[in-house]
């Protein structure tokens, strides 16, 4: 499977729907009212607040919709340029960014990790606890590589989904002597949804001499015209912002406060940054056009193709078990379905039902953000919520069903 470069579309307007480029590859019209009354649907019956959905294919966006409320304080309507927190779906970004630096020669995939970060030198894993439940740690056997950080195999795991994790962070607490954050594993035998990308992030900035956020603006969101994406916003941009939601006693959705604007943050390439749709899909018509998009060059067609290409072997991913019900459902969002990871996303080896095609991209973000690319399709979608917990059956409801919309409107007639 491999991402093409394809004609860009000219400056200015974006072709309509209904342009005959588009006609001819997607064989039949985009039922935008169908996707429309069932996205609609779910925000009357109160299941999410709002919804932003968008679909492109490489030329051209074809399907916008808006629907409910920024929050359900307020009679603030959804609009497309509505701001979110997007969470892990700043993963890609940072992958983007490493994989840039792999095309200068300043980072390689397969190296030591430590070579450029001291603090991935020496990793130790985590082999159990003694009687009295101190942690048992040994030297792995493997360098971390960058290659293992892209993939969530360099045995680096979240709490949220790993008790063993949870179990570690109490019993090292105050401990000196002990890692901040050990390995799971040995690297490469296994897959684990963690920090990895928050290390990639790290890197990167080592290898280029700027702050991240610094180092993703003037590279990637700032030539693709990504304005909105960021790790910190404007009080302009606050005005659009939409309200987290969580699920009261009752069931019902509730709106959360802010967080507070411009607080200082950490930011690590792993979470922690703001967007829109048209800005995300900008970013997703940029791999679906292999590197390229509006004149701006982010990626080579050789490199989106390989973030494209199962990286892992045989090795099972993407599916989760929480340990924190009110931040995440347990997560398996393809029953049945093969799934491994690429240089930067999640790859279903097998076509999903009524959706994507075998071989599409996607990962998601903690507060119900979720993106796809399908390379055989040639078409690109991301919807956005603001609920948690994550993996939420409303909100993954909603998407599946703007998937199939999608989807349907490409297959053949």
């Amino acid at each position: 499977m491999m991402l093409q470069s394809a004609a860009l579309a000219s400056a200015g307007m974006l072709p309509s729907v209904h342009s005959p480029a588009l006609a001819a590859r997607s064989r039949k019209p985009v039922q935008t009212g169908e996707i429309d009354a069932a996205l609609r649907a779910r925000v009357d019956a109160k299941e999410v607040p709002g919804i932003v959905a968008m679909a492109a294919s490489e030329q051209s966006v074809i399907y916008e919709g808006a629907f409910g409320l920024r929050s359900m304080a307020t009679a603030t309507p959804m609009s497309t340029d509505t701001v979110f927190r997007i969470a892990s779906m700043v993963k890609l970004l940072t992958s983007v960014a490493a994989l840039q630096l792999v095309e200068r020669g300043r980072l390689k995939l397969d190296e030591p990790a430590g070579n450029i970060d001291p603090a991935l030198a020496s990793p130790r894993i985590l082999s159990g606890f003694d009687a009295k439940g101190a942690p048992q740690l040994q030297p792995a056997h493997k360098p971390v590589t960058l290659r293992h950080l892209l993939t969530h195999t360099s045995g680096l795991s979240y709490p949220l989904w790993d008790a063993n994790v949870v179990r570690y962070l109490k019993a090292a607490r105050g401990k000196k002597d002990l890692p901040r954050m050990p390995l799971m594993f040995e690297p490469g035998t296994r897959w684990a949804y963690g920090g990895s990308i928050d290390r990639v992030g790290r890197m990167v900035e080592i290898a280029s001499g700027q702050p991240l956020d610094r180092y993703i603006r003037e590279n990637i969101t700032g030539p693709l015209g990504m304005n909105d994406t960021s790790p910190t916003i404007t009080e302009k941009q606050r005005a659009r912002q939409a309200s987290l939601h969580r699920h009261g006693a009752d069931g019902k959705l509730v709106a959360q406060p802010f967080e507070k604007l411009n607080e200082p943050i950490s930011f690590s390439g792993g979470g922690g940054i703001y967007s829109t749709a048209p800005d995300y899909l900008t970013l997703l018509q940029a791999l679906l056009n292999g590197g390229n998009f509006r004149g701006a060059g982010i990626l080579r067609p050789e490199t989106v193709a390989l973030m494209g290409k199962n990286q892992i072997g045989n090795i099972e991913a993407g599916r989760l078990k929480t340990e924190n019900a009110a931040l995440s459902n347990d997560v398996d969002f393809f029953p049945g379905v093969h799934l491994r990871w690429g240089l930067g996303g999640m790859i279903n080896i097998d076509p999903v039902p009524d959706g994507r095609r075998a071989g599409s991209l996607t990962w998601a973000g903690l507060y119900n953000t979720y993106y796809w690319i399908d390379p055989t399709l040639r078409v690109a979608g991301v919807i956005m919520m603001q609920v948690l917990p994550f993996a939420d059956r409303q909100a993954l409801a909603a998407y599946r069903q703007f998937e199939r919309g999608v989807c349907h409107a490409f297959k053949p007639a």
